[in-house]
């Protein structure tokens, strides 16, 4: 039984993998999980339908599970910045502020080898991608 609020075992499994520098996609379900993924990332797969469940959804937990030392984006084409980002900052907080890259500097940083898990989602909103680089966890004292 576990106490923490991400119960999912592959997604547990997939994080425990990943090591300090590793990074993690939640990706939108508009995202080429097959061609913008690094090879060796574990797919997880949580587009149940569409907008279930959002990628704010995945990361709440996420953030409950693993430290994280910063936050990319996918910057809009048409410039602008999509309402969910609010919403993103509000999980952050201050000390993780979003780095934007645009769309095609996103999707080769994705499909880079550090890539450990892409997570699909079912988030209808459009540029709702958020990756994650994992921190590390300092040693006990």
């Amino acid at each position: 039984m576990l106490r923490l609020p991400l119960i999912h075992p592959p997604l547990l499994a997939a994080l425990g993998a990943a090591g300090h520098g590793g990074r993690v996609l939640l990706a939108d379900a508009n995202y080429s999980h097959s061609t913008n993924a690094g090879p060796r990332a574990a797919l997880i797969h949580l587009n149940l339908r569409p907008g279930l469940v959002t990628v704010d959804q995945v990361l709440e937990p996420v953030l409950a599970a693993v430290p994280v030392e910063a936050v990319h984006v996918m910057r809009p084409d048409g410039g602008g910045e999509p309402a969910v980002f609010a919403r993103y900052r509000e999980l952050l907080g201050p000390g993780l502020p979003l780095q934007p890259l645009g769309r095609f500097d996103f999707y080769a940083v994705c499909r880079e080898p550090d890539l450990a898990v892409c997570v699909a989602t079912g988030d209808d909103r459009l540029y709702a991608n958020v990756l994650l680089t994992l921190g590390y966890l300092p040693p006990r004292e």
